[in-house]
Order: C-alpha cells, then sequence, then structure tokens
C-alpha cells in the first residue's frame, strides 16, 4: 500500500522535521521515517473501519424504527444499508478485525460523527438511487459503498478535521490512503468472504529499502547536493530561496543519482508536484528548472548515468 508517492512525501517532511529541530541523530530520524509510514498504513485500516461503523449505525437505527413500527402496527421499514452484502463481508474481515484489534482503535470513540455520516449518506442521491433499484446482487452493494466512499467520505472537511485531532501524522495522508481504500473495495470478491485479502503494508521490500536509500543519502551527502544547487543557480541568491525547496531539490537530486530505474522525467515531475503542495507558488517552476540544469550537468559530468532523452516537460 505504501508508494513511492507516498514515500516522497514522507522523506520530505521528516528531512525538513531533521533541519529545522536541529536532529543530528540520522538513526532517530529514520525510526520517525518508518513509524510515519506506518501510520498511513493505520489509517487505511480506519478508513475501511468506518465503512463498518457506518453499516453497524444503519443496524441500530432499523432496529428502533422496525420496533416502533411493530408497536404502531405499522409495516416493518427497510434500509438496505444494514444488510448490504459489502458491508457484511468487509465486517467479518479477518485482517481489518486482527489490525484493529492490536491497535485499539475503534470508531465507537466518536458516535456522533458516525452517526452524522449516516444521515448525510441516507440523504445522497447515491443512496436513493441504490433504494430504488431491486437489485440484491453483489456488486450493486459494493458499487454502492464505492460511490459513496467517492462522494462522501473521500473530501470532507468534517472528517479530515476529526483525524488530524487523532494523528498529527495523518494531516497530508488521506488523499493518498483514499485511493488505496477505493482500490480496496474494487477488488473485494465475495468468494473470499472474511479471508480477503487487504493491500499489504509494503508491495515488496524493495519500497521499503527505497525509502531508507532516500532519506540517507539525502542526509548523508547534503553538502554535495547543495553545492550542485549552488553551481545551478549562479543567477539566482541561493540564500534567499525557500528552504523548503532546497530540501525538496535536495531528495530529488538524491533519487536521481541513487536510484538507477526511476528516470529523470519521473523524479523532477514528482519534485514539481510536491513543491506547488508544500512550497510557494513560484517554487514548481522554479525547481523544474534548477532540476534540469543540474540534471544536464551531472550528465554532462558522468556523474549521473541516465539520459535527458527520459525527460518530458514538467508539469506546470
Amino acid at each position: 500500500m505504501i508508494n513511492r508517492e507516498l514515500i516522497r512525501l514522507k522523506v520530505v517532511q521528516l528531512t525538513y522535521a531533521y533541519y529545522l529541530n536541529g536532529n543530528n541523530n540520522i538513526e532517530t530520524a529514520e525510526k520517525e521515517l518508518f513509524f510515519s509510514l506506518s501510520k498511513s498504513y493505520d489509517l487505511y485500516h480506519y478508513m475501511l473501519a468506518l465503512i463498518v461503523a457506518i453499516t453497524r449505525e444503519s443496524r441500530r437505527r432499523l432496529e428502533i424504527t422496525t420496533a416502533k413500527a411493530k408497536r404502531e402496527g405499522k409495516e416493518a421499514p427497510v434500509d438496505k444499508l444494514a444488510d448490504n452484502k459489502f458491508a457484511i463481508q468487509l465486517e467479518e474481515n479477518k485482517m481489518l478485525n486482527d489490525f484493529m484489534e492490536e491497535t485499539k482503535r475503534s470508531w465507537n470513540d466518536d458516535p456522533e460523527f458516525v452517526k452524522k455520516m449516516y444521515e448525510q449518506i441516507v440523504q445522497s442521491q447515491t443512496y436513493a438511487d441504490y433504494m430504488a433499484d431491486e437489485s440484491d446482487e453483489y456488486d450493486t452493494d459494493r458499487e454502492f459503498w464505492r460511490k459513496t466512499y467517492r462522494t462522501l467520505i473521500q473530501e470532507n472537511e468534517d472528517l479530515e478535521s476529526l483525524l488530524e485531532e487523532k494523528s498529527l501524522y495523518w494531516n497530508d495522508d488521506k488523499e493518498i490512503v483514499d485511493s488505496f481504500v477505493l482500490k480496496t473495495i474494487k477488488r473485494f470478491d465475495p468468494k473470499k468472504q472474511s479471508h480477503q485479502e487487504l493491500l499489504a503494508e509494503y508491495d515488496d521490500e524493495e519500497d521499503r529499502e527505497y525509502a531508507r536509500r532516500l532519506f540517507r543519502c539525502t542526509i548523508m551527502n547534503a553538502e554535495q547536493y547543495q553545492h550542485f544547487m549552488t553551481e545551478a543557480a549562479k543567477n539566482w541568491d541561493f540564500s534567499r530561496l525557500a528552504y523548503m525547496d532546497i530540501v525538496i531539490m535536495q531528495i530529488a537530486i538524491a533519487e536521481m543519482l541513487n536510484c538507477p530505474n526511476i528516470p529523470i522525467s519521473v523524479t523532477i515531475n514528482e519534485y514539481v508536484d510536491i513543491a506547488k503542495l508544500y512550497s510557494t507558488p513560484q517554487s514548481g517552476r522554479f525547481i523544474n528548472g534548477m532540476l534540469d540544469a543540474i540534471a544536464r550537468h551531472l550528465i554532462a559530468n558522468h556523474q549521473l548515468l541516465k539520459t535527458m532523452e527520459e525527460k518530458k516537460k514538467a508539469k506546470k
């Protein structure tokens, strides 16, 4: 689940914090990096568990309304959400339940938020369409939750505020984690029942090693990489550059030099996007030009064994 996009973001955050806090212990900083990445995996499970919590709330509401209807001699109400086949399979998922038990996390601590989410869902057009659909197929139930997650959970300011209160590590993680939750919903297979596999923390050991190498090379070769920046910024006052820009370029250079399988164009474009997220409005274009110049200089001096033919025009 933890991909290179997320790793890059975390390395930028932890490298900036490393310098800002005057931390000289790279071992401690590296442990903090991997702890931060593990918290993203926590969030992945926590967001899946939100679907289960809302489903349980729908059952609670249905029990209340059913009992009331029985007392009044009325027809029992119907809420397909309470018996959603996908949600039931997720509720019974062994990996999710084991993880939530190990981490001692639960949505039971936020009943008011869960109630509010349930109410938003049943008032939505997606829910109205779902209730009007006479299909009793698993695919219909799963698609309902995919649409609901995209429209009501993926971009939800109240949810983002709640998550921020629970963990500072989750501030910038949700957008990426949401993409993995949606991927998980799509891949669920009813035949696998409670043994459906969730996404692994890392696809393979190579991604974990990529995180370690990128962070260590950035810190240990800082002086050399900043020299490359100084040479490329002869027409700029290097001392006046935003410090975040320096950190981002330092990490990008570390990736160009130490990750031979990643094309120059990919590296430049990824860090230009990060600059747009974390630095000034002008940073993206500036970093694009700087990294292009640095890469050409390193290639010309046989310090970078890649070719500029791989590079396409970076995103503006």
